[in-house]
This record gives structure tokens, sequence and C-alpha cells, in this order.
């Protein structure tokens, strides 16, 4: 390093090229975000929904430019003052604890507006640290040698939070709303956190070529807790990834009653309302104080694919200060004919090493890993002597590294490892003429190995048995690519379509634990379906219809359900159904007023059989005596009104029209694809649970957006931990419904659990249903090569 080392006024130069780097991006932010903008107008929504955000997409050409020009302002402010706002008691402080109630540090409480900012400013800061944490690693460290500190001050305008806080204040002295903020979020986060992390880059290499730091060694900045390990959560991260145990200050750890969000601490400026959740609900709207609630109590996201993709970020960029043109990944490289030679021969070899015994027995070679390792080694060796390029040779080693990574990983079973290990030599062979194989975590041939090793990563290791039908569903996969190796991605990703297939057929059809369970699964989807369908249609029905409000009740909130039941057991068209809208109809005359001797006479012939039908309806939906009792009593109430004229008359063309459509009523179903079984439309799920499955209705946290997201995106075949009645213990995603809103969970002695979305996004938040690996199999192999190379970058060129 050289005489600007200790220079500060070399840092603040520094501070000044990110400061311009970002104001200059931002034209192309706002550019990208107007595009974004406009795009949302085509996506279907709720009037109130459009009209916004065609107001939105009107308003943002005028606001733009009075945004960026604040953005500028507030930057230079930042940069001049070190704070992001005109008054730095507007920046939280974190650490600050309150002594008490009223005065300086007391407990009080803040107006939605405020909380609402800090949300908004902490999602942002968040965003941009997922994507950016490596070069601000970096850059900080530098930053701190500069000023002779061992820290970036807390609001220090290099920090994440900072910029957030400045973004979103020029956003509304723009004109422009928190609601227009939510409508273009992703966008935003996407777009500023691309911009951050190149000025970080851009500022990071203007410092290296002043000689500051050229290489950053991080061990002076992670601190140990007395026990020896990192500090909590946060500490385990800082090892996963080599970043600083006291990085929460940008990024939020991920356990912690007091974690800070970007910066923020839930002392501070929020403070009280942990302390006193009940009194705040109360006095704020629920939704914003969930979501402050939620600020002080990390939620445990799995890591990304922003993370992923950081990972094999810091791979190239490793890679490619020994072999620049190793991160060139736009076009194919040609093989050269003494590599292509030398991977057949050493396919072959491995083939024949390790020709694996059919499950259940067989004449092949036993094989333990230390002697499958050290065979790929000398093959490895091989391999690189025939390569004709540095590249080449690199990519041996990279891969050869990532899959003993692989081969090592306890949780998958022997025999299953035997299978990786053949697939070495189909991926190197991408991997050499593919170099998008270490530019995208979305290549099909590394999410093939990721969906295979998430469903053996089972927890039993004393177990080597994942099932017969899945190891010769793997077996056939791999011997498939190994048939067709001039195809490069294209047989990858025809064989995991046809595994993810097989994953479907699988838990259904041929796995003794989960095949009883789906059937269930899939049974109450249906029923829920069908009842959500008939409520609907029977409320468009009874729209106009002068019915009793307790019978429109009963016939909303129970009678849909015993229809959607009895349509499951005997079919829509079944004498049982038909039965069941019968009594419906009978219902709804019967509760309309009678001014005559002869209706009411009638009405008293039809009385006993008509309530006998609706206690065996009540009963086939699950329904017990008493709560039948309660539904009669205020039927009977009803009833009664339509003797005494206190009801309402049908006029009898309107009567005779309505018994049509009931007859009729399946014909007229919403399109089930168009239906939505979260908790608002919900009957009764708990009346679905028996013995053998179990339905889960209460529990967990309230779920932020992130954490309903991620429960979409959860795979079928993949393990977690779940801890639900007093039982912790390892369950298995067996089944997804439509659109994912029902998932099913088996154990391995075969208990079933069935959520639904909103409800397993609430134990995810709470930490109650924990991913069993937080990184894929293919990313947790490129780090512990990155972390190889790291310590000697020397084996990418022997």
């Amino acid at each position: 390093m050289s005489q600007g080392a200790a220079s500060p006024q070399t840092a603040s130069q520094a501070r000044r090229a990110y400061t311009d780097h970002v104001v200059k991006g931002l034209p192309a932010v706002a550019t990208s975000v107007a595009e974004r903008a406009r795009l949302l107008l085509d996506k279907p929504s709720e009037p109130a929904v459009s009209l916004r955000r065609r107001e939105l997409v009107q308003l943002l050409p005028k606001a733009f430019p009075v945004w960026m020009r604040h953005v500028g302002d507030g930057m230079q402010q930042a940069l001049m003052y070190g704070v992001s706002a005109s008054r730095p008691a507007d920046l939280p402080v974190p650490g600050r604890s309150s002594a008490g109630v009223g005065g300086a540090g007391g407990l009080s409480l803040v107006d939605d507006d405020t909380i609402e900012r800090e949300i908004l400013t902490s999602r942002l800061a968040l965003a941009i640290m997922d994507r950016a944490s490596w070069e601000f690693t970096d850059l900080r460290s530098r930053i701190a040698v500069l000023e002779g500190k061992q820290e970036l001050e807390t609001h220090d305008m290099l920090r994440a939070h900072v910029l957030a806080r400045v973004v979103l204040d020029a956003w509304r002295t723009a004109g422009l709303a928190h609601e227009s903020w939510r409508e273009v979020q992703s966008s935003l986060h996407e777009e500023f956190a691309l911009l951050v992390e190149e000025a970080y880059h851009e500022t990071n290499r203007w410092l290296v070529t002043r000689r500051v730091l050229p290489e950053v060694d991080l061990r002076p900045f992670i601190r140990r807790t007395k026990a020896g390990g990192a500090n909590g959560a946060g500490g385990q991260a800082a090892r996963d990834s080599n970043l600083p145990s006291n990085y929460g200050s940008d990024v939020a750890p991920l356990s912690s009653p007091s974690s800070n969000l970007g910066g923020m601490q839930a002392s501070g400026p929020m403070t009280g309302m942990a302390g006193n959740t009940t009194g705040f609900a109360s006095g704020r709207r629920a939704g914003v104080h969930e979501e402050t609630r939620l600020m002080t109590r990390s939620s445990p996201l799995p890591r990304s694919s922003d993370h992923a993709e950081a990972v094999l970020g810091r791979l190239n960029k490793l890679v490619a200060r020994h072999l620049p043109s190793f991160a060139e990944t736009e076009l194919a490289r040609p093989v050269s004919p003494q590599l292509q030679n030398a991977i057949a021969q050493a396919e072959m070899g491995i083939r024949e090493r390790l020709a694996a015994p059919a499950p259940g027995g067989g004449d092949g070679p036993p094989i333990t890993t230390p002697a499958l390792l050290e065979d790929l080694q000398r093959r490895k060796q091989a391999l690189k002597e025939a390569a004709n390029t540095p590249v080449e040779r690199a990519t041996i080693e990279i891969v050869a590294m990532m899959f003993q990574s692989i081969l090592t990983e306890e949780r998958i079973p022997a025999t299953i490892r035997i299978w990786f290990a053949r697939l070495q030599m189909p991926v190197l062979r991408v991997a050499v003429s593919e170099p998008d194989f270490f530019g995208s975590t979305d290549h099909p041939a590394r999410r093939l190995i990721d969906r295979m090793g998430a469903c053996v990563m089972g927890f039993d290791s004393s177990t080597d048995n994942v099932g017969d039908a899945l190891e010769k569903e793997i077996k056939r996969v791999v011997q498939v690519v190994e048939a067709y190796p001039d195809t490069g991605r294209r047989v990858f990703q025809t064989v995991l379509t046809e595994f993810e297939k097989f994953l479907e057929h699988y838990f259904k059809n041929t796995n003794e634990m989960t095949r009883k369970g789906v059937s269930l699964a899939q049974q109450i989807e249906q029923r829920e379906t069908l009842a959500i369908q008939f409520t609907i249609e029977l409320r468009r029905m009874l729209n106009e219809v002068p019915v009793q409000e307790g019978v429109r009740n009963f016939l909303f909130q129970v009678w849909a359900d015993v229809l959607a039941t009895t349509a499951v057991r005997y079919g829509v068209q079944g004498d049982q159904t038909k039965a069941m809208k019968r009594a419906a109809a009978d219902l709804i005359w019967s509760a309309s007023a009678k001014v005559s001797r002869e209706e009411r006479a009638e009405v008293i012939r039809r009385l006993p059989p008509l309530l006998k039908s609706l206690r065996d309806g009540m009963a086939s939906a699950g329904m017990n005596k008493d709560r039948q009792d309660e539904h009669v009593q205020a039927l009977n109430n009803s009833l009664a009104a339509a003797f005494t004229a206190k009801a309402a008359v049908i006029p009898s063309e309107r009567l005779e029209e309505l018994m049509a459509r009931l007859e009729s009523l399946e014909d007229m179903l919403p399109d089930a694809d168009e239906v939505t079984i979260d908790e608002s439309m919900m009957l009764d799920l708990s009346g679905h649970e028996s013995s053998e499955i179990e339905v889960v209705t209460a529990g967990g946290s309230m779920p932020t957006p992130a954490m309903v997201a991620w429960a979409r995106e959860l795979q079928v075949g993949s393990w977690y931990m779940l801890d639900y009645r007093n039982r912790n213990e390892p369950v298995q995603l067996s089944w997804q419904g439509m659109k994912k809103q029902l998932s099913l969970f088996v154990t391995p002695n075969g208990r079933c659990v069935l959520f639904q979305q909103q409800r397993l996004a609430a134990f995810l938040q709470a930490g109650l249903l924990l991913p069993a690996q937080d990184e894929s199999l293919t990313v947790r192999a490129t780090r512990s090569a990155l972390a190889k190379l790291d310590g000697d970058p020397s084996r990418l060129l022997n």
C-alpha cells in the first residue's frame, strides 16, 4: 500500500467517487422503474389497483426529475455532514435503549408514517446488501485502513441504509406516496442493488489503482464470543460467507430479538413498541403494527438466489484475477480434441470403477469414499495434462473441487453418492464448453444436481435407504446423461424436467409413506375448492333475492361445505348431491313469507324431512351434534319469521328460476383455476383433520410478503425440520396443490401434516419450519471450492 494508506483525504475522494457513480446512475434507474410501472398496467388487478397504477405511470415522468435532484442533494449532504437527512436525529441510533417511560430515551409511540418509512428504508437497504455485500466488505476494509479506524461510523454515507433513507426521503419530497413506492418496490430494489454494487466495485477499483490494500484480509474484522465461536446466527453467516460477524449494521442477523435492519434497531425511533404490542395495536393499523413487530424479530429467511449468485460472482472474480478470460460467459468455448478424448476415457474408467449394484443387492464392487476421491484425483491430473489452455485447466480444478465437496456430504447415502460421482465427467464436459455453468445458478446441470440432492439429503444417517424407486430414477437420469455426451445442457434440461414429473408421480402413487397422505390432501383441496366455488355461486344467485339473513349465512357458511363434501364423495351429478341441492331449494322456499293457510300447512308438512336432510348433510361434513343443534335453532327462528309475515315474499317466477339454477349449480361454478384457497375464504379446514392427516390451522407469526413468496417457492422433495405440537422432527415436502395453495409434508414414519399457504408462511416466519439446508448442494460445493482457492490460488494454474 502506498503513502495514501493512512490518508483521510484519499478516503474522502473515495466517498466522492462513490457518490458520483450513484448520482450518474440515477437516470437509468428512473427509466427502468418507469418502464416496469408501465408493464404493471398489463397485469390483471382490481379496479382500484389499476387506477392507482395508471395514475402512477402518469405521475412518474413529472416526479422523477425532482426525485433525482433531491437524491443528488441528499448524497451531497451525506458526503459533507455524514448523515442522510437535514437533521442527524432523523437517522436511528443503533444501540440506543429506552431508559424508561417519558423523557429522553423513554418509551414513546411513533406515527404510522414514520413506521412505514423505517420499513421501506430497511427493505431497500437489505436488498442492496443482499447483492453488494462482498464489494461493501472490501470497501469498508480499505476505508477503515485509510482512516486508521477499526470500523466505519454507524451512519457513514457508504452504508446502504444511508442511501436508502436519501432515496425514500427524495421520493416523498417529489410528491410520490408510500403506496406508489410499494407498487414499484421490486424494481427499485433490483435497480439500486445493481447500481450500488457497481458503485462499490468502481470505488474499490479506484482505491486498488492507488495501491490501497490490494488484497483484503478480513480476519481482523471477525469478532468472536468468549466461547470461541462467532456470535449467534450472524456469526454463522459470517463464517459461511467470510463476512465480519459485526456486519449486522447493514445485514440483519438471522436470529436476535434486537436485530437491526439496515442499521436500525427496535429501540431508538421505535422505542417501546416491542414491550407493549397490545396497546400499540389498539391505536394503530394492525398491518403496520405486525410488520413493525417483526422488525424486532428477524425472520429466518434462507439464503436467497442473490446469495447463490454472489457466491458464483465471487468465484468468477477470484479466478479472473489470474485468468481474465475465465469470466467471459457470453459464447461457448470450443473444447480441444485432446481434452474431449481424455474426458471420454475418464468417464469410461469411472463407469467401470463404479459399476454400482442394483438397489437391494448385486455383484458390483464395494468402494469407499476415500478410495473414490483418490481415484478421481488421479483422473483429474490426467485431464489437466490433456488440457490445452489455462482456462480448461482451471475449469477441471474447480469442477473436481465441487464434486469432492458433494461426495463428502455425509447426508447423501453411499449408494446415491456413486451416481453423483458418475456425473462428474458429464458436468465437466458441459462446464468447459458452456461458461455460463459458472455464471448462473439456473444452468440445468446445477439445478439437476440440486434437485436430486435435496430429495436424498434426509436426516437419518443410520439408514442408507432412500427408496428403490427414487434410487432407480436417479440411476436412470445419470445413465441418460452419460448416453448423450454431445448434447450439453439440452440433455440436462430434458432429464431435469423428467425428474420433476417423476417426483410428482412418485409421492402420489409409488411412495408408501406418502401415497395415502397425498390422496387425502387432494380430496381436501377438491373439497375446499368446491366449497369456495359453491359459496361464490350461491352469493351470486341470492344477491338480489330477499332471503332471511340467517338462512343466507347458513347456505354460505355451512351448506356450501356440505355440497362440496357430498360432491367429492359421490360426484357433482350424484343422487346424494342432488338431494343436498334440493334441500337448499326447500330451505329457501320455506324461509320466504307464507301468508296463506295452505302454504303454512305445506311448510309444516315438509319441515321434518327437511330438518333431517339438513342434519344428515351437516353430519356428513363432520359437524358434531352440538353445532348442528345451534344451526337448526337459528334456522327455526328464520322459519318462524316466515309464519309471522316478517320475511320478505319471493315472487313465484323468481323462486322457480332460483330452483332451476340450484338444480344446475355445477354448470355455473367459477373456474377452479380462479379460486384462491386463503384463510379468508376457507370454511373450517380443521374439520378435515383425522388420525391420518394433521391440518395446521394455528401458530406462527404474521408473515411478510417475502415469507409468502418463499412459501410459494418450496420444491417437492425437499427436507425441513418442523416444530409442531411439541414435536421437532424432519419432514419432506411431498405434494403441493393448485397454485401451491396447500402443501403436504410427511415425516419419515408416514405422519402427514397439511398447510395452507398463509399458515406455511407464518411457520417459516416464526422459524417453526426450517430448511434442512440453507444452501443448495452446488452452491455449497462452489463455496467450498472458493474457500480452497482463496487459500491456494496456484491450484488453478498448476
